[in-house]
Parts: structure tokens; sequence; C-alpha cells
């Protein structure tokens, strides 16, 4: 799972236990918000520069992973 991950973690301490990109206080759910308006990971790296290209990649590689395994 995502959770405490080298990708996301959460802590009551970050963001309430929101889901975070590891090592930033940049919750998941306003990347998801951005795909689903349209915008590209581009415009979401511009707005929250603490985020890497990488880190980006790596979760949507995961969560494709995922998602196929629940479904096989």
């Amino acid at each position: 799972m995502f959770k405490d991950s080298s990708i996301i973690s959460a802590s009551p301490e970050i963001m309430g236990g929101t889901p975070v990109f590891a090592g930033t206080r940049v919750p998941v759910q306003t990347f998801l918000d951005y795909l689903k308006a349209g915008e590209s990971i581009n415009d979401f790296l511009d707005g929250f520069p603490t985020v890497t290209r990488e880190q980006v990649i790596a979760f949507l590689e995961e969560a494709g992973k995922q998602l196929v395994s629940t479904v096989a």
C-alpha cells in the first residue's frame, strides 16, 4: 500500500493525517483534483514545487499497479 511509503506519507502532525507526497505538505488529493480539472502534471508541479516529477510518476505507476491487481 501507499501509506507511509517513499511516495506518500500520512501523519497526524502533518496536515492532520491527510495523505501527502512524502517530504511535503502537499495532499495527494490536490494532484488528483488537478488531473480531474484537466490540468497537466506540469501545471501541478509549477504550483507545488516541493513535489518532484519523480514522486508524481512513482505515484501514478503504483496507483496503476494497485488498480490492475485488484481487478485481475
